[in-house]
């Protein structure tokens, strides 16, 4: 266990030693105000040390020549304010020069973990927990301020005075003085180092538990429905409590170890003193050293020891930030699971035909989603796909935005492979109407104009239009700045789908996908959005996700899709003539009513969201 312990914290300190290499490009853009509050800090360590030596001649002065102190003295009392002064300016003009690069620091690498955040793959985002990486960032890019601060205004500044104060003890006086400095301070940082290694285990539980309380209370209250649907107001409540009192005793043995730690740094300290004193005062004694000497050793231990007591603390503080930054670093060393290669170009988008070519793909590779799939949609026409539940529909859409590469086989716009093509390009030419329309905490307008933030608030209105969703906002008390809550939560599943059908008309793309867009309205409204997606789609490559078969009567080619594998294609005349798949499903919603649903295949669950299990890691 110890070997085991052992080779655990060298590789942690190898971390905590690449982490800050990782910081230095974060530095580097202000590497001359850096340099500057640096020098500001030598100079006010500088001044913090003469402070003691001029009180060491304000002190000799009065003994040696008691008659003139009202004259002597007066030029070092003037420097001694000067110093004092010059050590609170320097002090101050560091914090200030030195603040625009801590803040830079922290803003780059927030907006870098988030730029990061939305490259990584949505096999990544199906198996994340929103509140615990939700606190883990907040820690994290919080950590990176709070080592720049302890770093600049606590260990390089104990730094440069400890050297300071070491030059002047081995060029004034005896060796044992320096001796008993270094000595007590290096058994100072070997206690130090040596507890706070072993105190670590309890903050990185602390760490993990706090994440997992906040994940368990934000998924809790996303759920805030399902929660009183089943009154398991006290089940969350346990859940919570139960990580919580982990936590708590975590913490608490953390707090007591931090006290044995505190009172061992400070039984060191003392004793150091003490001995500089009993050096000190015996040179008096002696006569080797003046009464002014004896108050400059003691000042400047004062001086060394007092931050020393706060470097202990600043040491832990640090290797907790550290802990923190390195979910961070970690995160960011995380590889994307769908790039572009180097050499890719963006799609030249001509005509907007779509061919699947003999396409295989699994999320797992025990459980094969799609299987030899080969279709076109031609130019300007529309398909339609329908099946049971988890056939697999809607993974099509997830391949032809390329939110995953394909097993086998391949994927054509206009003849390029979707690989070959900048994923910036291809979903900017591509607008969805998902089944699922999840909208942002802002107004509708916002919402609305989020398909092209460009657009004109009269191309907004006009699409909000021919969505049928004008009216409706209008008639609201804030109307377009209404605020729509999380996910969208105030508005019911129809207006939330026609919000998504309305941007994605004012995105005004070459080619169009609509999962199951009108799943969520009623069957007047749907008839009336049916119109407008009819007249949306026209001149449209359209790629349609049926719910619904009536909706799909028109389409140019429909596909019935059964575990995987097409099983059965053409018009909607063809296939009910034909007597298979498809005119079954067809009798069977006749029967149901217009509103019937494609029946579920209870055996298959193949759109299911994947369990990855390196997602959910």
């Amino acid at each position: 266990m110890n070997r085991i312990a052992a080779t655990e914290r060298i590789h942690a300190d190898r971390r905590d030693w690449h982490n800050l290499r990782g910081m230095l490009p974060y530095l580097w853009e202000f590497r001359g105000r850096a340099m500057l509050a640096l020098l500001c800090l030598i100079a006010a360590k500088v001044a913090n040390v003469g402070v003691p030596l001029v009180l060491r001649d304000i002190v000799d002065a009065f003994e040696a020549t008691p008659h003139q102190v009202l004259v002597l003295p007066i030029s070092l009392l003037v420097a001694y304010g000067a110093l004092k002064l010059s050590a609170s300016l320097f002090n101050e003009l560091r914090d200030v020069v030195f603040a625009r690069v801590r803040y830079r620091a922290m803003r780059r690498l927030s907006t870098k973990v988030l730029d990061h955040l939305h490259r990584l793959s949505l096999r990544y985002h199906l198996g994340r927990q929103s509140g615990a990486i939700s606190r883990d960032l907040e820690r994290g890019t919080r950590s990176v301020s709070t080592i720049l601060n302890y770093v600049a205004f606590s260990v390089l500044p104990v730094l440069v005075e400890f050297t300071l104060v070491a030059v002047i003890l081995f060029k004034q006086y005896s060796p044992a003085f320096a001796l008993v400095v270094f000595g007590t301070v290096a058994v100072y940082f070997t206690f130090t180092f040596a507890i706070t290694e072993w105190r670590m285990d309890y903050r990185h539980r602390m760490n993990r538990l706090d994440s997992e309380a906040n994940n368990q209370a934000f998924d809790s209250l996303i759920n805030y429905e399902t929660v009183k649907y089943f009154g398991n107001e006290h089940m969350e409540l346990a859940r919570y409590d139960g990580t919580l009192a982990e936590w708590e005793e975590m913490a608490v043995k953390s707090q007591t170890s931090m006290s044995l730690l505190n009172f061992g740094q400070g039984a060191i300290i003392a004793i150091g003193v003490t001995l500089i004193m009993a050096f000190a005062a015996n040179g008096v004694v002696k006569g080797e050293m003046s009464v002014g000497d004896l108050v400059l050793v003691n000042a400047l231990m004062l001086q060394l020891f007092i931050p020393l007591g706060f470097l202990g603390i600043v040491y832990r503080q640090i290797k907790y930030a550290l802990a923190d930054m390195d979910l961070v670093f970690k995160l960011l060393e995380r590889r994307p699971e769908i790039q572009d290669a180097p050499d890719t170009k963006a799609l030249r988008l001509r005509d907007g035909e779509i061919r699947f070519e003999h396409v295989d793909f699994h999320y797992q590779h025990e459980r094969a989603i799609l299987q030899d799939v080969d279709f076109r949609i031609a130019p300007g026409q529309t398909l339609a796909v329908v099946g049971h539940s988890g056939a697999g529909k809607s993974t099509l859409a997830r391949l032809l935005f390329r939110f995953y590469d394909v097993t086998a086989g391949r994927i054509l716009i206009d003849g390029q492979d979707l690989r070959e093509v900048t994923q910036e390009s291809l979903r900017a030419a591509i607008g969805i109407v998902p089944q699922d329309t999840v909208l942002f905490n802002d107004t509708i307008y916002y919402n609305l104009a989020y398909g092209r933030p460009e657009a004109t608030r009269a191309e907004v209105e006009r699409c909000a239009e021919m969505a049928h969703i004008r009216t409706f906002i209008e008639s609201l008390p804030d109307g377009w700045d209404t605020m729509v809550g999380e996910r969208g939560l105030k508005l019911s599943g129809g207006e939330k789908q026609r919000v998504a059908i309305a941007r994605a008309i004012l995105k005004q793309p070459r080619i169009l996908v609509f999962d199951e867009a009108t799943s969520s309205l009623d069957s007047h409204t749907e008839q009336a959005i049916q119109q407008t997606l009819a007249e949306v789609a026209e001149n449209h490559t359209t790629l349609v996700i049926a719910h619904r078969l009536s909706t799909v009567v028109d389409a140019d080619l429909i596909l019935v899709l059964e575990q995987g594998r097409i099983r059965e294609q053409g018009t909607h005349r063809a296939l009910l003539e034909a007597g298979g798949h498809y005119a079954a499903m067809w009798d069977l919603q006749q029967r149901e009513g217009p509103d019937a649903p494609v029946p579920v295949a209870a055996t298959d669950t193949r759109d299911a969201k994947p369990e990855d299990p390196e997602a959910s890691a």
